[in-house]
């Protein structure tokens, strides 16, 4: 059977085209997100903490992180030390102790935060700092992925990831080890002024 025979068959006896079926909507059925998500993201081994302004996290970085010497921040309410804009070479942010970041969408389903390359300059930021913080507003948490995947902008930007708590592993003599592969603690500071 030749080529063109085979394709001529196909389009005459290709099927009409079909709607697409509604996709429901799914309810994750929690009265309290943020009550939700923080028992999740305690239970991933992440740190949640609730401040009134921005201005606390200076207080916080010194109380939890007295020792820390190289800080990134691209969180527009707390300045680090380390300028993102001259590095050039992804591989120089392996000495920062400590990245700030801002997160764009949590999800109270899995305690996962929505992060994007636009809001860590370099991809490799979050995986590579010994400790991360990320700040979130309790408006900007939803109820599962079903909702989170309808605020993201996959076009928006370059690259974006869910984070769900610091760099975790079983495989070595099936001992959870914290911190193997990334940083070794996930603090989600939400800001409040409530």
């Amino acid at each position: 059977m030749s080529k063109d025979r085979i394709l001529s068959n196909i389009r005459t006896n290709k099927p009409g085209s079909r709607p697409l079926p509604d996709i429901p909507d799914f309810v994750y059925p929690v009265p309290d997100l943020h009550a939700a998500f923080s028992q999740l993201a305690e239970a991933n081994a992440s740190r949640c903490i609730t401040l009134t302004s921005p201005d606390e996290i200076k207080d916080f970085m010194q109380v939890q992180f007295p020792e820390a010497q190289q800080i990134a921040s691209t969180y527009n309410g707390f300045t680090g030390n380390v300028d993102l804009s001259k590095i050039e070479d992804p591989s120089e942010l392996k000495q920062v102790d400590v990245a700030i970041i801002p997160g764009q969408i949590g999800v109270a389903e899995n305690a996962a935060i929505w992060v994007t390359e636009e809001a860590c300059v370099h991809r490799v930021l979050p995986v590579i700092t010994q400790h991360l913080i990320l700040i979130l507003s309790k408006n900007q948490l939803v109820g599962n992925l079903h909702e989170a995947y309808r605020k993201v902008k996959i076009d928006g930007t370059g690259y974006g990831v869910f984070i769900a708590g610091p760099s975790k592993t079983a495989d070595i003599e099936q001992s959870l080890v914290i911190g193997a592969q990334g940083a070794r603690s996930l603090t989600i500071i939400f800001i409040d002024p409530s």
